[in-house]
């Protein structure tokens, strides 16, 4: 007889949960920064590696962001200035998503891409998510970080540089565009 470990269930807190997706994107990027294997591969990691930002942008507009404008006294320019970096990545990534990875143009922007993201999660890290968890309470958080969680399911996976990005917009056309972008992307037999 074998001795399984009993499944734990993911952490949902809300910090746990964008600081989980920070890492992976930071072990994506460090995969990308090799730039080992096929070209054609390199675009499918690039692509993939959009997709995830994307759904975790769409989900934090959705509720993230709202949290910190309704809990922090300077919420509002903490709010704004996340979603302006998030915007500059977003023209990136879009004009990314037609290019292939032969394009002169494709290493420079995958490079502005993770530069732009980098600087973004690190200011996360550095001030938005402690001060968030030091005013909300560990029940609001476990909360937020589930409805993160769930929204990333639904949330689009190609960047829309002009959709809504606050609420109640975001929360009405987010999952239909997401809904949109899986289609595209299984008749693209893109992976994500």
């Amino acid at each position: 007889m074998t001795h399984t470990e009993p499944e734990t269930e993911p952490d949902t807190d809300l910090v746990a949960v964008v600081l989980a997706d920070h890492r992976r994107f930071e072990a994506a990027f460090a995969e990308v920064e090799r730039g080992t294997g096929r070209i054609e591969d390199r675009k499918d990691l690039v692509d993939h590696v959009i997709a995830e930002i994307v759904r975790h942008e769409a989900a934090k507009e959705q509720f993230l962001y709202p949290a910190v404008r309704s809990h922090l006294p300077d919420g509002d320019a903490i709010a704004d200035r996340a979603l302006e970096s998030h915007a500059a990545a977003e023209l990136v990534m879009k004009e990314l998503e037609g290019l292939p990875a032969t394009d002169p143009r494709f290493e420079g922007l995958v490079a502005l891409m993770i530069e732009d993201v980098r600087r973004h999660l690190a200011e996360e890290e550095a001030v938005l998510l402690p001060r968030l968890r030091a005013s909300c309470d560990d029940e609001h958080l476990q909360d937020l970080g589930f409805r993160v969680m769930a929204a990333k399911e639904f949330a689009p996976t190609r960047p829309h540089p002009h959709t809504p990005d606050r609420p109640p917009a975001n929360l009405i056309l987010g999952p239909g565009v997401g809904f949109i972008d899986k289609i595209r992307d299984t008749l693209a037999h893109r992976e994500v």
